[in-house]
């Protein structure tokens, strides 16, 4: 896991660097910058693979092409061996794999790639973007005077002068001659869907086990460990994980209220940790530390809505606690994108349930995926997510959504085929494994802090002026507002503000189209 920053069109040394200045949380272990022609690239590691020669940017054919890539490439060792009897490999790294796999088939590469990346490649003159199928790891770029920039995160694109940055489509790559291709699509809901339970259940079981194993990827002096709040998504990771690491670490945290009594989801966690064989951690914050966090955690998370700034701070809690043990640690996001498990779903309209699971896998890469990747790289922590992996969007899309709501103890049970996959199994205690779903805040105990700081720190007439100054700002409520303000602050410029995934309450599919028609193919680099 890593920060990129580049420019194709000048010699920007400078600019690079102060880029590359401002992502020193995503790669404390290395840092490089290249030169060729009028491309730049730079690069900050988080060593994983190839700890000790895994050096960015990667080069080839005599200094010709090159790379910068952020992510991990799951698949890399396969495809290092059909390409190792005509290339000649200098390191061990995956992202070495992503250069050669170029060098043979051209941008259209990156479609045998399973994993979450976002990357550049420079070819003599020519050159490509691209970013993962569901835009689980970050990209930006804008122009300015014949010149394109990109880079891992707003607050490095803010130095680069650009006229407006824009936020790089999931799921894509960009050529010049071709502009921007997309590579990948959200399975379209099938019109014949997967409805025998037991099969269901058991397709289930096989290809998380499947995606949470080949996210174990690491040097053997890297340490794996995963999140573990005693909800069932995090949990199920967990304890699949935990077949393959003895002793994996495990990470919770949650509030006291005033009586003492701990949040749910820390005594949950000892439940599941217990079960599993886990080394298990956990932070009891206070609502003091909790409000001290926040502006950090708006800054870094880059943006101000209040329903991912308020899951943010727990995770920026867990992060922090994940990094002191661990390198890479797993998740459980996706699993009610997927599963059909937010409340609000009990009364959707049944035949349009995986619809809006695929509406919501689509707009992810703005809302828990970027709080997930800036708040675990706040820490150098790299973060990841086996049910977004794309055989288990694809299952998805295919379970019938009769087998995603389902009926216990004479309830609507949310991810009722996710539970019944694994019940009986003795993965997890039946507590775990059919307890009812709250959100992250609520069970760690901190869901209404920031909306009584708001309440207590901006009255109505200073709400009323905040609104006014800020037209295109989405501010419905003071805690918005609240955020806000302490975002402006680290986020001064206008061209960063009008990002996309900046302004909430946009149509993301509306924005999305935006974004492609941004960068035509029309785009080539100024004359020096």
């Amino acid at each position: 896991m890593c920060g990129i920053a580049g420019c194709f069109g000048r010699q920007d040394v400078d600019t690079i660097n102060r880029m590359l200045d401002a992502l020193p949380h995503r790669g404390p272990d290395d840092r490089g910058i290249h030169i060729h022609g009028d491309t730049v690239f730079g690069h900050t590691r988080l060593s994983i693979v190839d700890v000790a020669k895994g050096h960015q940017p990667i080069l080839a054919d005599n200094g010709n092409t090159g790379i910068i890539c952020n992510g991990e490439i799951y698949n890399f060792q396969s495809i290092r061996d059909r390409l190792s009897s005509r290339y000649e490999f200098t390191t061990h790294s995956d992202s070495e794999v992503v250069l050669h796999l170029y060098r043979e088939k051209g941008a259209a590469c990156v479609a045998d790639l399973d994993g979450m990346f976002a990357f550049a490649i420079f070819d003599g003159e020519d050159f490509m973007l691209a970013r993962d199928p569901i835009g689980i790891k970050p990209l930006y770029y804008g122009t300015v005077d014949g010149r394109l920039y990109f880079s891992s995160e707003l607050g490095a694109m803010s130095l680069a002068g650009v006229e407006e940055v824009q936020e790089f489509p999931a799921g894509h790559y960009y050529t010049p001659r071709d502009g921007f291709v997309q590579y990948y699509e959200i399975p379209a809901v099938p019109p014949v869907f997967l409805e025998d339970e037991k099969k269901a259940a058991t397709e289930i079981r096989r290809t998380l086990s499947a995606a949470v194993k080949k996210r174990l990827l690491a040097d053997r002096e890297i340490h794996v460990g995963s999140f573990c709040s005693g909800g069932l998504d995090s949990s199920l990771i967990a304890a699949i994980a935990a077949e393959e690491i003895p002793h994996l670490h495990t990470f919770a945290v949650g509030m006291k209220d005033a009586a003492g009594n701990e949040s749910d989801d820390l005594k949950a966690s000892r439940i599941a940790a217990a079960h599993i064989g886990s080394t298990h951690h956990e932070y009891v914050f206070t609502e003091d530390e909790y409000y001290d966090a926040l502006p950090e955690v708006i800054a870094k998370l880059e943006t101000y809505d209040p329903s991912l700034v308020r899951c943010a701070v727990p995770c920026y809690f867990t992060c922090k606690l994940a990094a002191e043990h661990v390198t890479v640690v797993l998740t459980g996001e996706g699993a009610d994108e997927l599963f059909a498990g937010y409340h609000y779903m009990k009364q959707f309209p049944r035949k349009g349930l995986n619809a809006e699971a695929r509406r919501l896998v689509g707009d992810v890469h703005n809302i828990n995926l970027q709080r997930a990747d800036r708040m675990g790289m706040l820490f150098s922590l790299e973060l990841r997510v086996p049910f977004f992996d794309t055989a288990m969007i694809d299952l998805g899309m295919r379970i019938a959504p009769a087998l995603k709501i389902g009926p216990y103890n004479g309830q609507r049970m949310e991810k009722w085929i996710l539970r019944k996959a694994f019940d009986g199994t003795g993965i997890l205690p039946d507590e775990i494994l059919w307890r009812y779903k709250v959100q992250y805040t609520q069970g760690a105990g901190c869901e209404d802090l920031g909306e009584r700081l708001a309440e207590s720190e901006i009255s109505d007439d200073e709400f009323e002026r905040i609104r006014a100054e800020n037209p295109d700002a989405v501010l419905n409520s003071k805690e918005a507002a609240y955020y806000f303000t302490i975002f402006r602050k680290t986020h001064p410029q206008d061209s960063v503000l009008k990002s996309i995934g900046i302004w909430t309450g946009f149509d993301f599919a509306e924005e999305r189209e935006q974004v492609r028609g941004t960068m035509d193919g029309s785009w080539k680099p100024a004359a020096a």
